[in-house]
């Protein structure tokens, strides 16, 4: 029997471990199918607090892993395939191991979707990325590309021309599912243009670095190249709660809604980090939140006197 089990180990789950660790409850975490979540993908990390050098991505999860090892925390790897939230203790089966717990941490995560082009992944830091607010700065005085048609990529065409010399929005349509103010705001900035309706085929690489994009129009299969250094994919997230549906409050996109702070509509279960919010989607509110559920998760403990 287990005080606590925390599904993930990204920013949210490493920091609820740390916290847990902390207050003697021995958590466990089970580290997921991306271990460190989409921060083990990230290169260089300049908004993390504490760090005025930056730091790399992967080393900060390592750092957090450690800490909360530091203080007890223990993982386990592997992805969780089946949870019965039906009853206390609850039941989380992960590989051939079953664990029962009193308390449960939901830091699953989100994932970036990503276009589905063959070696897209290798890009990820070297010209490829799927946040504008992390990685913007890197593309000073370059020209860049946002791929989407919805309100997130109209807003990280906006952002993004702060720091490019040319944004291209690359659309598969010529309508835009995004809301007209964000259109509008699109079409009166003068760093931004519209490329529709057009797919990307290709990245186009120079020494495993983005140079470019080959475009195929939708309408009459033409063929455009756009020299570029840096492709922002925003197409949306799909979080990590699939193994959760029909067991916990969702709303309509699969994102695990909390009831009050960190606890969802099950007692004993909270939830912390992307797989919960679809907005913010920063290292340090992950690493907030994780706080926050391993503090309600402690006094959920105490209240009932385990």
């Amino acid at each position: 029997m287990h005080n606590v089990v925390i599904i993930g180990s990204g920013c949210a789950g490493l920091t609820a471990a740390i916290y847990a660790a902390r207050a003697n409850l021995k958590p466990i975490v089970l580290e997921g199918h991306e271990p460190g979540g989409q921060l083990s993908l990230t290169t260089h990390v300049e908004n993390f607090p504490g760090f005025p050098e930056g730091i790399m991505g992967p080393e900060l999860i390592e750092n957090m892993r450690k800490q909360a090892q530091k203080f007890g925390a223990e993982f386990k790897a592997g992805s969780v395939t089946e949870v019965d939230l039906s009853q206390q203790p609850f039941k989380v089966t992960a590989g051939r191991e079953t664990f029962e717990t009193r308390t449960l941490i939901v830091a699953a995560g989100a994932s970036a979707r990503l276009l589905g082009l063959q070696g897209e992944k290798d890009f990820i830091g070297r010209g490829l990325s799927t946040c504008a607010t992390c990685d913007g700065y890197f593309f000073r005085n370059k020209p860049i590309a946002v791929v989407g048609g919805g309100d997130s990529a109209m807003e990280e065409a906006n952002f993004l021309s702060r720091y490019a010399t040319r944004v291209y929005l690359i659309h598969r349509r010529t309508e835009f599912r995004a809301s007209k103010i964000m259109i509008d705001r699109v079409l009166a900035n003068p760093k931004v243009e519209l490329v529709t309706p057009y797919v990307v085929e290709e990245i186009i690489s120079t020494q495993s670095l983005v140079s470019g994009v080959r475009l195929r129009n939708t309408t009459n299969q033409e063929v455009r190249d756009i020299e570029l250094d840096g492709v922002f994919v925003a197409i949306g997230h799909d979080p990590n709660s699939t193994v959760f549906r029909g067991k916990i409050d969702m709303d309509e996109n699969g994102y695990i809604v909390p009831k009050h702070g960190s606890l969802t509509n099950i007692p004993g279960v909270f939830v912390a980090g992307d797989v919960q919010d679809h907005r913010y989607r920063q290292a340090i509110t992950a690493a907030g939140s994780g706080c926050m559920a391993a503090l309600d998760a402690e006094k959920f403990l105490e209240e009932h006197k385990h």
